[in-house]
């Protein structure tokens, strides 16, 4: 398992985190959005997002004064993937 997939799971671990995932895979949006579907103060979805995007989970760029976050699909099927591999030893094991 890669450094970067123990950041991912590690930034899942938090279930503000994963609401902001949730909301974030209906469509991009910014965070003045997100702010009003969550109950947390601003600088607390911001450290949120920065280590959501850390971990390569989400993306964000900037769009005039805005700054746009979206999920990166191809990180969550990586993510996806080591647990099917997961999966995939856990019944090798049990073979045994």
């Amino acid at each position: 398992m890669t450094p970067q997939t123990v950041l991912m799971f590690k930034a899942l671990s938090d279930p503000n985190r994963l609401k902001i995932m949730e909301l974030l895979l209906k469509g991009e949006t910014c965070g003045c959005t997100l702010i009003h579907q969550l109950s947390i103060s601003q600088p607390t979805l911001s450290y949120h997002l920065r280590i959501l995007t850390q971990s390569g989970l989400v993306k964000a760029y900037k769009e005039g004064t805005w700054v746009k976050h979206t999920v990166d699909r191809d990180r969550i099927k990586d993510l996806i993937s080591v647990l099917d591999d997961l999966s995939h030893l856990k019944a090798a094991c049990d073979a045994l």
